[in-house]
């Protein structure tokens, strides 16, 4: 079982898009955010109704083939925090992108974004445990170089965690997937694209810039940034560095 772990709006769901174009695995989407905030969750073709349920089929499914899922901490998750087992027997990772493009990104979609929602602190504590259980460091990478360096990038995630590299699944059809109807408003940017690109003009320092703009320009989302800035920080030191 291969996880990754990301705080909302951090790219994830096209690194996601891009697990599903290997087709050598079974791929679900956010099994554990959706059974927090919809009280039920559809894995693999069963219903699951918490986070032991959603774990249950997991297993199950990885016990037949292989299984890749993603998720987002905007959502506390203890009953995987308390799974020594699974926090030790799967292979978890985490992906990364700056607390202030992934707020902007955020607070576009929910106004109302809370800080805790926003997630980094919740990986970073899940990083932290896994690599407790597990004696390891997590493999983490970061967003900007998977749209600034996609191939050297996800080789990397490759070896890093034993699966082969398959450059033809970097590119993809645009469109709307089945897994992500439910949420599918926080998953249009994706639904548009062929692979792995930035928005707008594409010009990273740009967005970078724009993003520290807007979040400095409000107190509220300022001090967001701040509580949450540490937590990224550590994850970037451990992050590969394609």
């Amino acid at each position: 079982m291969l996880a990754l772990w990301s705080a909302p709006r951090s790219r994830s769901t096209a690194f996601a898009r891009m697990m599903a174009e290997r087709d050598d695995r079974v791929v679900v989407h956010e099994p554990f955010s959706q059974v927090v905030d919809f009280g039920e969750v559809k894995v693999g073709g069963q219903l699951a109704h918490s986070e032991a349920g959603v774990l249950e089929v997991l297993r199950a499914i990885a016990a037949e083939s292989p299984v890749f899922f993603k998720d987002t901490t905007d959502f506390h998750y203890p009953t995987v925090l308390a799974d020594r087992d699974f926090l030790a027997s799967a292979t978890h990772t985490f992906i990364i992108r700056h607390p202030a493009e992934a707020i902007a990104s955020h607070r576009a979609l929910a106004p109302e974004l809370g800080r805790d929602e926003i997630g980094f602190a919740r990986l970073y504590e899940l990083f932290a445990a896994v690599q407790a259980a597990t004696g390891a460091t997590p493999v983490v990478i970061d967003s900007d170089d998977l749209l600034d360096r996609p191939a050297q990038t996800v080789r990397a995630y490759c070896e890093a965690v034993g699966i082969p590299f398959l450059p033809e699944a970097l590119s993809w059809e645009p469109g709307m997937r089945s897994e992500w109807q439910a949420t599918s408003r926080w998953h249009a940017s994706t639904s548009r694209t062929a692979g792995f690109q930035r928005a707008g003009d594409g010009d990273a320092t740009a967005e970078r810039a724009r993003a520290l703009e807007a979040v400095e320009a409000d107190p509220v989302l300022r001090a967001h940034h701040d509580h949450h800035l540490p937590y990224y920080e550590k994850l970037r030191a451990a992050a590969l560095r394609p």
